[in-house]
Formats: structure tokens, sequence, C-alpha cells
């Protein structure tokens, strides 16, 4: 498994001519990171006397937080897999038009699959990002900075899974699939833009400059 892998070993299989892992498991992986910083900053907030009256509600985010980490973290690796089902979709045998049928339809089920991994990433995103939101208006102001990145990763994750989601539908001739599955991208992406640049916002008010 990827996530088994130390840093060094997974940016070396990345870095190589093997086309997965790519960057649907990378898009996971800053999803992973954005929410693992999101509950850094809760576990630096929890504790503090400053902090007091906000401990109940930023215990509940980390659990949740946490909760979402292990989620895209899986998905590090059901992203690859995805991809692995759909090369062996492809490399099923053709000779006659029995065979054809059934390799077509297990490279549309294989393609739908792989699409579905980068919306579930997606998915995870927005939610990552509405934690990201409120530990910076009300978490610990000097991890402000940390929140900040929190938030880049999960839109530069959301971003990222998006291109995966539109690329796997682009090889899809299941219409409703396809019109579904584009409406919820799109509407996930203009809502991880709108927590991203609010959390930057608040970010902003505390570290100025």
């Amino acid at each position: 498994m990827l996530t088994e892998r130390t840093v060094s070993q997974f940016l070396d299989e990345l870095a190589s001519n093997s086309p997965a892992p790519g960057g649907g498991s990378v898009a996971a992986l800053a999803g992973a990171v954005g929410s693992a910083l999101t509950s850094m900053v809760c576990n630096l907030t929890i504790g503090k006397k400053k902090y007091a009256d906000v401990q109940e509600e930023i215990s509940a985010l980390l659990d949740q937080s946490e909760r979402l980490r292990r989620e895209m973290t899986e998905l590090i690796d059901k992203d690859t897999e995805a991809f692995n089902m759909v090369m062996a979709a492809f490399g099923l045998p053709k000779s006659n038009e029995e065979e054809q049928a059934a390799r077509t339809a297990a490279i549309q089920e294989a393609t739908k699959q792989a699409t579905l991994v980068p919306l579930s990433v997606m998915a995870l995103c927005e939610r990552s990002l509405h934690l990201a939101r409120t530990v910076a208006e009300k978490g610990n102001k000097n991890s402000a900075s940390d929140a900040g990145v929190a938030a880049l990763m999960l839109q530069a994750s959301c971003a990222g899974a998006a291109l995966n989601v539109r690329i796997n539908l682009g090889g899809i001739t299941d219409t409703g699939f396809v019109q579904q599955t584009a409406a919820k991208y799109k509407e996930i992406s203009r809502q991880a833009e709108l927590l991203t640049r609010e959390v930057l916002m608040e970010v902003e008010k505390t570290i100025g400059n």
C-alpha cells in the first residue's frame, strides 16, 4: 500500500515512468495533509486557558477532522486501485463481438468507479474546509498560518481531484451519469473556492502585514 511507504519511497514511485500513483493519489494526499494541519491547530488550541470557551467545540471538531483525514488517506490507495482496474479492463480480450461488448462494458464500469473516487475526495475536501474555517476563526491565533495552509492544501486537493473527475467523464457514454457527476463536481468546486477565501480572510485578520 502506498500509505505504508516512506515519503521518499512514495515520491520515488510517483516520479517513475509508472502512470500510477498519479495526480489522483496526490490530490487525496493533499487533502489528508490539509486535514492533518486542521487537526494540529485543534490540538494546539485544546487545553489552552485563553481558548477555554471553545474547548468543547474544538474537541468535537478535532474528532471530525481526524475522521476525514483517515478517509482521505484511504483514498490515496483507492485512486491507484481504480486506475489499475481501468487498465485491466482495457486489457481484456476483444477477438469477437461478445468479447468486445464485455470489454466495453467493463471499461465503462471501471471508468465510472475511477470517477467516483476523486469525486469523493472533493466532497471530503469541502467538509474539511468547513472545519478549517472554524479553526481559523476560533483556534489558536499563533497557528493562524497553519490554518491557512490547511485550506490551501484542501483547495489544491479539491481542484486536482476535479481534473481527474473531468478527464474520466470524457470517456463515459452514460449521459445521465456524466450530467449528474458534472453538476456535483462543479458545485463542490464552487463551495471549496468560497470556503478557501473565507479561511484566508480569517487568517489575514490575524496575521496582517
